[in-house]
């Protein structure tokens, strides 16, 4: 497993840390996502739910991810912390998938946790999901 940190500094008036792991795209390796979702969030100072919401949120990303990730190769996360928002974008490598379905039950699990999710299919051979979260978003009743 190889993990990467990267913290920018970015303009005066505030910080913009990035926080990138990479490691195998294989269920057996979620918690760690999951830990450091966790550990994030309570750097901005989410409260118990948001940090729970947002570990699941991950964690569901990821498993419709990894059906389509090609054997072999590596999950890699992007965790973007700015003020009382966190964006995390996790990502895979596939063969000619298509974006996930956003009728299915587990988007609507994705869309229910965080605040803003889409999907990104940049190139025919990798997929992602970008979900972002803020400190304190009212949810729709």
């Amino acid at each position: 497993m190889t993990e990467e940190t990267e913290t920018r500094a970015e303009g005066v008036a505030g910080i913009r840390d990035v926080v990138s792991i990479r490691l195998p795209a294989a269920s057996a390796y979620l918690s760690v996502l999951r830990t450091a979702t966790a550990g994030l969030a309570a750097r901005l100072d989410f409260t118990l739910d948001e940090i729970e919401d947002l570990r699941i949120a991950v964690d569901e990303a990821c498993a419709m991810l990894l059906s389509e990730a090609v054997p072999g190769t590596d999950l890699t996360a992007e965790f973007e912390l700015t003020g009382h928002e966190m964006q995390v974008r996790v990502e895979v490598a596939t063969v000619g998938s298509s974006a996930p379905k956003r009728d299915d039950f587990a988007w609507m699990v994705l869309t229910a946790l965080a605040d803003d999710v889409d999907a990104v299919t940049d190139s025919p051979d990798r997929m992602a999901i970008v979900l972002r979260k803020r400190r304190g978003a009212a949810r729709p009743a």
